[in-house]
């Protein structure tokens, strides 16, 4: 699932946000956001319904079986 990590931090970086404020949006500590990131942990169903909303992307997307 690294590669969860590296869109969710590539679209983070890209909307200008920081480690912090996605956490905020989340409801999760920021640690877990790096661990996201870093492929140290996997976001559950409900996580990455919220990223992909957050982002406006599909979860396909996060998950990289589609293309941005």
């Amino acid at each position: 699932m690294k590669i969860v990590g590296q869109r969710i931090k590539e679209l983070r970086e890209f909307k200008g946000v920081t480690q912090k404020d996605l956490s905020g949006v989340l409801g999760v500590r920021q640690h877990t956001i790096s661990q996201f990131e870093n492929g140290v942990r996997r976001p559950n169903y409900e996580t990455l319904i919220a990223l992909a909303k957050y982002f406006d992307v599909t979860v396909g997307q996060l998950l990289g079986t589609e293309d941005f």
